[in-house]
């Protein structure tokens, strides 16, 4: 696939503290680093002389995607020079990007009671020096006297003040009014010192309560600062005052979000200024934590205003963070008016934008900044040119309908320097309706602008317009006209493993049956080894074949038979663990793989003539793996190369290709633009490989070697890694005898794009083409990708072609 599904919503640094200066002690051995659960906080002044906090805790923080179970752990502490561990046990779970709270012994002091705590235990922790460890076991640690951040079952340690059992070095002593708290990134370095800053004291629950000793309930300053929201924002994509603590920032709350690990909501001052272009709503950034906030209240914010930058090469989202102190004056008050949307010609100018001035009327991209955090409208029906993400609730329309549509209602993507400027990202925070591409999005869609990892400025929809289907039908190839013609597809099944569930193979199955018409070779990409995502030493796919296999048989196909490569372990990139790979499915009673022997996961397979003086030639192995030692495969599917005879004997190479993925490239609303493609060097490099190895076969065959090469090739029709793929005419893209409209097989960013691609050298002759469009444009989706189809036509070899051998033979029901 192009780029990783997994979505992330913006993650800005946040402080869970104030920050002081810290102090470190003499280095020390750690190596208790942890990927998913940390220590986030430690207090142990609770009910001492001057504290607010009535009791000690520590606190927990899950930086991972999924929930994490803690029950049989525990919490110890031990004081700065002891041997000894206090034990709290643990139970329950952690949410993903949440906390978890352990509340500890109370003073005699203090006027402010913690959150509801998820675990409790009666350890009285020293207010300076000490050191807490998160153990996986239930079990006092003994015996590890300084190095106890070394100690099994040891998940992380915090040593604070003067210690010196800690990960490298301390964290900064504390007093009766700081806490020790890491860094808003959460990063575990195993350095206590760097990953530890101390501050007033706050402490968030599991449900995401958050309660601070700097703001204990009690009177509060109902007077708007001087500061006001478009003085944050400026007339220019970055703050002026970018790094400054603001103090009771008026505005009205206009939008909430409460899941996810990027909580928080929007706001607006109702009262603008008179330039046009500073904005008058932003977001207000709350981590994990959920707003205590509702649509209509009228507020005072107080925090650090921040530009975060939600992705490589993206633009920043200006917003306040840091410690958030929100004083709500009224509830119940009318909504700034939203501004409707409406977008100019041009979609961006050139070069670094955040140095130049913005020009609304003429950049759709300079539109969106001047609007950024303010509630904006939908004001006219829009078409969905993406299928409706229900996992997301995401969405994207075409403010230009008449835009490089496509037939079935999509934006084509024709090049590098047409990104389809009337595209509009669309979240629903209430929730969004499946839907297909053309279906209709009535007017009145209205939220404010944000700007995030995925799709780049996006409406956050407080009010979603009705959305009427189209009656898009998913595609069929058309029956053969000849018994003797010969069909080839090639399909991602989008990581296919055997444990995943049996509705998934019988989907795909019943595609492959019912809309490929059953085709005599198929190439499929992302099969993954027989468990999936467990990353173990196990690469061995027969499990996912033969169940796919049957699956296919099951929904009335043929019993196909299979040829693949196991890849090394962990050298093929794609999701951890899955090995994903090519491979060849076949129907014997059509076609006769040739096995040759020597093909492996690191021997490069060669083109060898069968005699000297012939231009018989033949695989060195079948199946086997073009230079999978290059570095143009690093981390990346190596093709697989097969040998089959159909026809009464005819010789056909296949070549199944699965190119790098986009992932790490700039989007199409970078900080600088044109985006940066930096993945397009190893596709080309990739490109050149597969190229020359084709070229092989066309020399030593006399150019009469019929060859196709298909698969998910990661880049369009237009770009250097295809060009690279077609030099010199050694093969021929297929997509290219479509009409212009019709040339995609992916949807992203709400652009209609070719990823996957069929292509033939030279010797063949008479075909027919088609993208099947079953999956890209549906809500409802067995893969992300569509397949293809080739059909090599029988009768072909005159000159001039008979009508139905030439380019253009309809294969695809429309």
């Amino acid at each position: 696939m192009a780029i990783p599904r997994t979505r992330r919503l913006i993650m800005a640094a946040s402080l869970p503290l104030m920050i002081a200066a810290t102090t470190a002690l003499q280095p020390g051995t750690a190596n208790a680093l942890s990927t998913d659960v940390v220590i986030s906080a430690v207090y142990g002044g609770g009910g001492n002389s001057g504290a607010i906090f009535k009791n000690d805790f520590i606190e927990l923080a899950n930086t991972s995607d999924n929930p994490v179970d803690v029950s049989g752990w525990s919490v110890q502490y031990a004081s700065a020079a002891g041997a000894v561990f206090q034990m709290t046990n643990l139970t329950g779970s952690i949410p993903a990007h949440g906390r978890y709270l352990i509340r500890q012994a109370a003073g005699s002091g203090g006027t402010l009671d913690l959150p509801t705590p998820d675990a409790v235990g009666s350890i009285p922790m020293s207010a300076t020096s000490g050191v807490v460890a998160l153990v996986t076991a239930q079990v006092p640690l003994v015996g590890c006297g300084t190095s106890c951040a070394t100690a099994p079952n040891v998940k992380d340690l915090v040593g604070y003040g003067a210690t010196a059992n800690a990960e490298t070095a301390a964290a900064p002593g504390l007093t009766n009014t700081t806490a020790a708290a890491r860094t808003g990134s959460l990063t575990d370095t195993d350095n206590n010192a760097a990953d530890f800053t101390s501050g007033v004291p706050k402490a968030t629950n599991s449900a995401g309560v958050t309660v601070s000793a700097d703001d204990p309930g009690g009177p509060v300053d109902p007077t708007p600062g001087s500061v006001r929201i478009h003085d944050i924002q400026g007339s220019g994509r970055v703050s002026p005052i970018v790094g400054t603590n603001v103090t009771n920032v008026p505005g009205i709350v206009t939008a909430v979000r409460t899941t996810g690990n990027a909580r928080g909501f929007w706001f607006q001052d109702p009262s603008a200024d008179a330039d046009p272009l500073t904005s008058e709503g932003m977001f207000v950034f709350m981590g994990s934590t959920s707003p205590s906030v509702t649509i209509g209240d009228s507020v005072l914010v107080s925090g650090r205003v921040t530009e975060f930058r939600p992705a490589s090469g993206a633009q920043t989202l200006t917003e306040l963070g840091g410690s958030i102190t929100t004083t709500k004056l009224s509830s119940g008050n009318a909504l700034p008016t939203a501004v409707p949307v409406a977008f100019p010609d041009a979609f961006t100018k050139t070069g670094s934008l955040e140095t130049q001035p913005l020009e609304p009327s003429s950049y759709v991209l300079d539109w969106l900044e001047v609007h950024e955090g303010m509630r904006v409208t939908l004001t006219q029906d829009t078409r969905l040119i993406s299928p409706v993400n229900t996992e997301f609730d995401e969405l994207w329309v075409t403010l230009k309908p008449g835009q490089n549509p496509t037939p079935r209602g999509g934006s084509i993507y024709t090049s590098y320097d047409d990104p389809n400027s009337g595209r509009l990202m669309i979240v629903a925070l209430n929730g969004a309706p499946a839907a297909n591409v053309g279906s209709t999005l009535a007017a009145g869609t209205t939220g404010p602008i944000d700007y995030q990892s995925f799709g780049g400025y996006v409406v956050q929809a407080t009010t979603l317009g009705t959305i009427t289907e189209g009656g898009l039908k998913r595609q069929k190839v058309l029956a053969p006209k000849k018994e003797g013609d010969l069909s080839i597809a090639t399909y991602n099944v989008e990581n296919l493993a055997a444990t995943n569930p049996d509705a998934k193979f019988a989907r795909l199955a019943q595609a492959v049956v019912d809309n490929l018409g059953s085709p005599d070779i198929l190439a499929l990409e992302e099969i993954q080894d027989n468990n999936g995502a467990t990353n173990d030493s196990v690469v061995a796919a027969d499990q996912t074949v033969a169940k796919f296999i049957a699956a296919i048989g099951a929904a009335g196909g043929p019993t196909y038979d299979w040829r693949s490569i196991d890849p090394s372990d962990d050298d093929d990139g794609g999701e951890p663990g899955g090995n994903i790979r090519q491979v060849f499915l076949f129907n014997p009673a059509r076609v006769t793989f040739v096995d040759r022997p020597g093909g492996d996961a690191t021997t490069a397979v060669t083109v060898v003539r069968e005699r000297q003086t012939s231009n018989q030639v033949a695989l060195s192995a079948s199946p086997g793996r073009i230079n999978p030692t290059s570095d143009a495969w690093e981390a990346s599917r190596k093709p697989l190369v097969g040998e089959f005879r159909y026809d009464g004997g005819k010789q056909l190479f296949v070549v199944a290709n699965h190119f790098n993925s986009k992932g790490g490239d700039a989007p199409l609303t970078a900080a600088v633009q044109p985006p940066v493609r930096s993945t397009e060097v190893q596709r080309v490099a990739q490109a050149e490989q597969v190229h020359d190895f084709v070229a092989d076969l066309l020399d030593k065959s006399g150019g009469k070697a019929r060859v196709v090469v298909l698969g998910d090739i990661n880049d369009y029709q237009f770009s250097p890694a295809m060009q690279t793929l077609t030099g010199g005419g050694v093969l021929k893209t297929l997509i290219d005898d479509l009409p212009a409209d019709r040339r995609y097989s992916y949807i992203f960013d709400g652009n209609s794009q070719a990823l996957d691609h069929i292509l033939v050298s030279p010797a063949i002759k008479g075909y027919a083409y088609g993208v099947v469009h079953i999956n890209a444009e549906f809500s409802d989706q067995a893969s992300d990708h569509d397949p293809q189809i080739v059909r090599i036509l029988t009768g072909c070899n005159t000159d001039p072609l008979p009508a139905r051998c030439r380019p253009g033979s309809p294969v695809v029901d429309e």
